[in-house]
């Protein structure tokens, strides 16, 4: 009897994925509405114009919560039901054996959520500059998101929140590591899992515990036998090989924008979360010789700066915002090692190549090349290889649908960002009123337009950050920040 319910189960899952009930793992979009050329936020081009094709421009499953009144916070998207306050930062051991001692909202099946899993959280309107906080890369009207405490010589960006996906490979000096997401400065890497400079003391972290849909982030891949593969639980289309090609940002845009392969003309360039979708964190070059991804794939290959073979980097549509011109950059994920060039032992003058990272990393790179740089360079703290030319993997909407592509609903825009003498501001409805506010809630300027366009001075301005609400005269707003530089 109980082989013949295990053999009915069987077939009704089997049943249910042949009639197409087999999306169990829907990708939450990344919040992002501005549009942006290398440098600044522009006017949405259209399918003609460069920079079409980037992460505004294409519409998935909007972020949507519930919060539970009980602690909890329920992901309408995903079905993922989370902590809504970590509390202090723990051990990574730690971590397990508060969610399996937890009651929280009255339930006992709490876990430690896969890297996965908390990305599914990352909202890519946030900002940071350098070390300091400015818009968390998660929505904090649901989730309570700390800062580095600053008082213990933290920076604010130290609150980075791990995950229970450990590097299936070592990093730095042969560290263990455990992935992370920072939903203070929006990058997703490896960390140690001990405290340098001895690592054995363990390193502590915020964890933020997560239940329900253990489904979440398991893929289904279908090889078409055509040059793409599918993921059924996420429904969407893969490219199986990339071209081998590099590119900047603007022409990986293009590119995946007039691919045609194997029929289909309506290929993208993957948001940030669409292209983590598929990094398979059971491989990597160390561990398994191969790339972060299933087998099914293919990753081009390359000399890094010392010559050794790497695996790319890959582009994604999404922004990352950070700095004096947060415009610049845009997120890649790494299938290889995510490569830095550190001096070892420190303060030597010894500069060595290490992978910082780890495989499945993301980070971001300049859009372009900067004038009189010559790339591959390094920044940041672990000597981050920038590359600025990297690699394309496109995907499509593989559900039938077409109601992917944005609708050319209601937006606004407001650009240059940096401004110095003129701001630009527009929308495909007639505004009513401009209104602008320092940070203090102090009204500087309220202006009555009636019109789409409206261009308003800004040089006579004190140089910081202003809000600016636009009311159309339909009634919908608009919030928008800018910031007034002098240059």
């Amino acid at each position: 009897m109980k082989n013949y319910i295990k053999v009915l189960s069987l077939s009704v899952i089997l049943l249910f994925t042949e009639i197409g009930f087999s999306q169990t793992y829907k990708i939450v979009d990344t919040d992002v509405i501005d549009h942006y050329n290398n440098n600044s936020v522009i006017s949405a081009p259209t399918t003609t114009q460069p920079f079409y094709g980037q992460d505004a421009c294409y519409n998935g499953h909007q972020p949507s919560y519930t919060n539970n009144g009980d602690g909890t916070v329920t992901d309408n998207v995903t079905g993922l039901m989370w902590e809504q306050d970590m509390g202090s930062k723990i051990s990574y051991t730690d971590a397990f054996i508060k969610a399996s001692n937890s009651t929280l909202g009255g339930h006992t099946d709490w876990r430690v959520p896969t890297i996965k899993e908390l990305y599914s959280l990352a909202l890519f309107t946030g900002r940071c500059f350098g070390d300091y906080a400015m818009y968390k890369f998660i929505d904090t009207n649901y989730f309570n998101q700390p800062i580095g405490n600053t008082a213990i010589g933290e920076r604010e960006i130290d609150a980075q929140t791990w995950s229970s996906t450990q590097y299936a490979g070592l990093t730095m000096n042969g560290d263990s590591t455990v992935f992370g997401y920072n939903f203070v400065d929006g990058r997703l890497k490896g960390y140690p899992k001990y405290d340098p400079p001895t690592f054995t003391t363990p390193k502590t972290m915020y964890f933020r515990m997560v239940r329900d849909n253990p489904q979440y982030g398991i893929n289904n891949f279908n090889d078409n036998g055509d040059g793409t593969i599918s993921d059924n639980a996420t429904e969407l289309m893969w490219q199986q090989a990339d071209d081998g090609t590099t590119r900047n940002w603007k022409n990986s845009l293009s590119y995946c924008e007039n691919l045609s392969l194997s029929g289909y003309t309506d290929w993208r360039l993957p948001n940030a979360k669409e292209l983590h979708s598929i990094v398979d964190y059971t491989r990597c070059p160390d561990a398994t010789n191969s790339p972060a991804i299933d087998l099914l794939f293919s990753c081009s290959t390359f000399n890094n700066p010392n010559g050794d073979l790497s695996y790319g980097y890959y582009w994604t549509s999404s922004p990352l915002m950070d700095g004096p011109n947060p415009y610049s950059d845009a997120v890649y994920i790494c299938f290889g090692e995510a490569q830095g060039q550190m001096q070892s032992p420190p303060n030597s003058q010894n500069y060595v190549l290490f992978d910082t990272h780890g495989a499945g990393a993301q980070r971001n790179d300049p859009k372009k090349q900067a004038s009189g740089t010559t790339y591959p360079t390094y920044w940041g703290p672990q000597g981050d290889i920038v590359y600025v030319d990297n690699y394309a993997r496109c995907v499509r909407d593989d559900n039938g649908a077409s109601s992917l592509i944005k609708e050319p609903n209601i937006y606004c825009n407001v650009y240059p960002n940096p401004v110095s003498k003129l701001v630009k501001i527009e929308s495909n409805e007639t505004i009513e009123k401009v209104i602008f506010y320092n940070l203090i809630g102090e009204k500087i300027i309220e202006s009555r337009i009636h019109q789409k366009k409206k261009n308003i001075i800004t040089s006579e301005l004190t140089p910081g950050k202003y809000l600016i609400k636009i009311i159309l005269e339909n009634g919908d707003k608009f919030n928008k920040e800018i910031i007034v530089s002098k240059f």
